[in-house]
């Protein structure tokens, strides 16, 4: 079953596939109004399920309207109209949905949770985000990258804050796709060791290092997100905003990299805390095509789910 669950387990072929498709996505609709149908209609006649127990913005309408640009139609659940295993299992969930859509993306809190969708669904499932990764996020940044410069290969990309869900799927990314990948942040915060590990096996440099005026040099590629999440109490929002002061992306900081460097953030963002609004809306911030492209990756990804 050719499940997008994350970056690491599938082929780069499979990966660089998706991205060479995406842009070509992309380049088929330039000029067209928005509203407009893709002149192919791939998904006609197939149903994609669209489950959240995250809120979301982004991932909700981009892979709603992908789905509706390609002929398909969604159907979306909350979290509340499904109770993910609160009752019924996760496991004849997944069967019973398999009966009525083609597609399954959810995003969800614990891993477990897609891991389980995933083992027992007859369709394919795609990962919209878990608390470990979000690979159709890298999908899309790659994509930025690469509209924007060329290859990522043998790149160097800096990550300034958290050791998060998204710098997981950048990891595992940086393997496949042969990119050196340098995480900057509070040891309190930092990436699960697997995730770099993983990443050097396949014979990239993946490194910490604390002083993030020293992580950004030579740069082609920086990156942060959000510090605190819609969930943190206040106390720890306080928390993590005095660990990572040190880490925001700045023009200062940003000056150390590569002159031509680019700087990324997934969205959405808290403006002049985990970088400046100078950053965000200046030369080098390609953050509202990296928004787009997420529709474009997306469609990629569901195309090959498919196989149409």
């Amino acid at each position: 079953m050719p499940h997008f669950l994350d970056i690491n387990k599938t082929t780069p072929e499979a990966l660089r596939h998706m991205i060479d498709n995406a842009r070509a996505i992309k380049d088929a609709r330039a000029g067209r109004p928005k509203g407009m149908a893709d002149d192919d209609q791939p998904l006609a006649g197939h149903m994609v399920a669209l489950i959240f127990e995250k809120p979301s913005t982004r991932t909700r309408v981009s892979f709603d309207v992908g789905v509706r640009q390609m002929g398909g139609q969604t159907m979306v659940l909350s979290g509340a109209d499904m109770q993910l295993g609160h009752g019924e299992t996760i496991a004849d969930t997944a069967r019973v949905l398999s009966r009525y859509v083609d597609l399954i993306m959810i995003r969800t809190f614990e891993e477990a949770t897609l891991l389980e969708m995933a083992e027992h669904a007859t369709v394919p499932v795609i990962n919209g985000l878990t608390n470990r990764t979000h690979p159709c996020q890298i999908m899309a940044d790659l994509m930025t990258f690469e509209e924007h410069r060329g290859p990522i290969k043998g790149r160097k990309v800096v990550w300034s804050g958290d050791g998060n869900n998204v710098f997981a799927s950048f990891a595992h990314a940086a393997g496949q796709f042969g990119f050196d990948l340098v995480f900057t942040g509070p040891p309190p915060l930092d990436p699960e060791q697997v995730f770099i590990d993983e990443a050097r096996a396949k014979g990239v440099n993946v490194t910490i290092e604390r002083d993030p005026y020293k992580a950004v040099e030579g740069a082609d590629l920086v990156v942060t997100d959000t510090w605190v999440s819609m969930h943190d109490p206040q106390s720890a929002r306080e928390r993590r905003h005095n660990q990572l002061r040190a880490y925001q992306v700045n023009e200062a900081l940003l000056a150390r990299a590569k002159p031509d460097a680019l700087f990324m953030h997934c969205l959405p963002a808290h403006r002049d805390d985990e970088a400046t609004s100078a950053v965000m809306d200046g030369p080098h911030s390609v953050i509202f095509d990296e928004a787009e492209n997420r529709l474009h990756a997306q469609k990629a990804v569901m195309r090959w789910c498919l196989d149409v």
